[in-house]
């Protein structure tokens, strides 16, 4: 696959022209003859350039507002014509086509033009017709022709021009393609995503430049990251991040969002092992480690508010990989930079998917993510008790926190304080004793806790464990054909519970 073709003839057609100048004067050194169009044609002259017209090859002006302007057979008859074929050939002689041996096009800005908020008219005028037309001739006849689709494919091509000269090895045009392809394919997605108007009537999704990921869940699977994180965080020190790193990165971001007030937690395994509401940074970090200062070593840390040198020197204290944070002080910043691996983010306030994807078997399930949030408001009281304006505000924070934890989950909280969480396990009653067991062990004292529950109770055995370990508030979603025996129970010890008839399911 070395075979190396020279350009005599390249088409040059495009919307940004930012860097495109070092391209054009190497063409030029080369003796390529440049062939253009309209405010190209103008900025290839104005490099004191020459520049022949496609309307003295087509025979034929710009027209319909500039719309048609390269569509006609002595331009794609110049591109698609197969140089081995003898039949391509003899046309091209009859019709009097010349061979063009490289096309440099790309797209108008639709994404942006969407995203700026623009008109559907302004919209619709940013699909484009001669230029995805060019990119997809001059990438199927790669054999042949040179294909730059994109301005990141500049680069690549002045090197290549500065190593060989004009020619090309059909390594080169294929890599050209695949790119040219990658181009074309995203744009027609951004095109019927606007048409779809969220509808989800098919799956269709473009993401270029992936990170390169050290490697998967395991050292032994390879990994990549499609997506912008640049778009929602700045990693200002530390390691590259890994997939793990980024699973726990996720589920942080999603459930520090819940939060108004200003929170501290901390994540292992996607899961919460300690948070805390509070007044000051310094506290919430000492009350959310206290959870369990066990999980909490190789840790995601997470916060709502910026990062100073006291907190900054109590964490510094324990290992983690990962804090995200809003901002940090400098002096802070000092402090935790002394670990050269560990990473350091600044959350941005970048919207969050509505959607959520997930590959499985031969296809990828679609959902809208659970962006639902309770208030006292949507508590319906399911017992004569009632929860006092403490407890209302720890059933809320608790249901935030099991909202965001893996199933089966129970939540166990005390002033806005996590005092333990059982998650993942298959049975709801596994949970609550994980969890009692846990809050016993970092000695946490229950009397007065609230709990909270992904799901419904199918008995009443649950709220039954929780009374005996001092719980006096219940929230769940309710919906079991049982709720009464939970309700019945509570209501014979003075346990108030509520319900949101909102399931939690996280899996």
């Amino acid at each position: 696959m070395t075979a190396s073709k020279r350009v005599k003839r390249a088409l040059v057609s495009v919307y940004h022209k930012e860097g495109l100048d070092d391209v054009l004067k190497k063409l030029h050194e080369e003796g390529v003859q440049l062939l253009s169009t309209g405010g190209t044609q103008v900025f290839i002259e104005s490099l004191g350039l020459p520049c022949l017209r496609v309307e003295e090859t087509t025979g034929y002006p710009s027209i319909l507002g500039g719309r048609v302007k390269t569509l006609h057979p002595n331009v794609f008859g110049g591109i698609l014509a197969r140089r081995d074929n003898e039949a391509d050939r003899e046309q091209l002689l009859a019709y009097g086509i010349e061979e063009i041996d490289m096309v440099i096009a790309d797209l108008y800005p639709f994404k942006e033009t969407v995203a700026s908020g623009a008109g559907e008219a302004d919209v619709i005028e940013k699909i484009d017709i001669g230029g995805i037309s060019l990119i997809r001739a001059a990438a199927k006849n790669y054999k042949d022709v040179v294909v730059v689709a994109s301005v990141a494919q500049y680069t690549p091509l002045l090197h290549i021009l500065e190593e060989k000269g004009a020619e090309t090895t059909l390594e080169d045009r294929r890599w050209f393609a695949r790119e040219a392809f990658a181009v074309s394919s995203g744009y027609d997605i951004s095109i019927f995503n606007y048409f779809d108007n969220g509808e989800a009537s098919a799956f269709r999704m473009a993401a270029d430049d992936p990170m390169l990921l050290r490697y998967g869940e395991n050292p032994h699977q390879k990994a990549r990251f499609f997506g912008d994180f640049g778009k929602a965080f700045d990693q200002i020190h530390g390691k590259e991040i890994s997939y793990n790193n980024l699973l726990d990165i996720d589920a942080a971001a999603s459930l520090i969002d819940e939060f108004d007030s200003l929170t501290f937690a901390i994540l292992k395994h996607n899961n919460a092992c300690g948070i805390a509401s509070r007044p000051t940074v310094l506290e919430a970090w000492k009350d959310a480690l206290a959870g369990d200062p066990v999980s909490a070593f190789g840790g995601i840390l997470i916060t709502n508010t910026d990062i100073d040198k006291a907190v900054a020197e109590e964490i510094n204290k324990i290992f983690f990989e990962v804090i995200i944070a809003p901002d940090y002080d400098t002096d802070a910043l000092e402090i935790l930079m002394q670990k050269k691996n560990r990473i350091i983010l600044i959350g941005k306030a970048a919207g969050r998917p509505s959607r959520q994807y997930r590959s499985l078997l031969n296809g990828v399930l679609m959902q809208d993510k659970d962006l639902s949030v309770q208030t006292a408001g949507d508590l319906e009281p399911l017992t004569i008790t009632l929860p006092s304006a403490r407890e209302t505000d720890d059933l809320l924070f608790a249901n935030k926190v099991v909202k965001h934890s893996k199933s089966n989950a129970i939540t166990l909280v005390r002033n806005k304080q996590l005092c333990a969480s059982g998650t993942g396990q298959t049975s709801r009653v596994d949970a609550l004793r994980q969890a009692i067991e846990k809050a016993r062990a970092f000695h946490f004292d229950l009397s007065g806790a609230v709990m909270a529950s992904d799901a419904f109770f199918p008995f009443s055995d649950c709220v039954e464990m929780a009374a005996e370990a001092g719980i006096t508030a219940i929230i769940q979603p309710g919906g079991s054909i049982n709720d009464k025996l939970s309700v019945d129970y509570c209501n014979e010890h003075g346990i108030s519970m509520v319900k949101t008839g909102i399931r939690h399911f996280k899996h």
